[in-house]
């Protein structure tokens, strides 16, 4: 199997702010102006996303509903706080027989963290955003300002926020 190092040069990805590594792979040309947005957005977008150990998806939201589909690696678990307050712990993974499941959609406005489970290892997911992503629409979380809003959740925040 390919290293992380050698899967991120192969597809050109960069960092990115929430941790890991991405690049757009698919940018929709037709475009529209949804409800609740500022400006236009490609009705779909598309990216690499490679996390490890290190390299861990910090809390964010994004004001879309974002499909998670696993491509290669350890298992992610996906960390979901949902806007009522509800906490959704998901494997993302290719063994069925584990409870994995190879695509997940986390809902628009959910505040969402991923980390890869097994020790010293990566996980090489797609992430799709419809209507398309735009940086605008995304927000990484406040460590002290999540806990106050989600204090129930404070250690899983605390471990996944920098």
């Amino acid at each position: 199997m390919m290293k992380a190092k050698q899967i991120i040069e192969k597809f050109n990805l960069e960092k990115h702010p929430e941790g890991g590594y991405f690049k757009e792979t698919y940018r929709s040309e037709l475009v529209s102006e949804p409800a609740g947005f500022k400006g236009k957005r490609s009705f779909s977008t598309c990216i690499y996303f490679l996390i490890t150990n290190e390299a861990f998806s910090a809390f964010h939201q994004v004001n879309q509903d974002e499909i998670w589909h696993f491509y290669l690696g350890s298992c992610i678990h996906l960390h979901v706080i949902h806007t009522n307050g509800k906490y959704e712990l998901i494997k993302i993974g290719n063994k069925l027989e584990e409870d994995e499941q190879p695509q997940f959609v986390v809902p628009a406005h959910a505040w969402f963290a991923a980390e890869v489970v097994e020790k010293d290892a990566f996980a090489f997911v797609g992430c799709t955003v419809s209507p398309g992503f735009d940086f605008q629409d995304f927000k990484l979380a406040d460590r002290k300002n999540l806990q106050s809003q989600f204090p129930e959740h404070q250690e899983i925040i605390k471990r996944l926020t920098r």
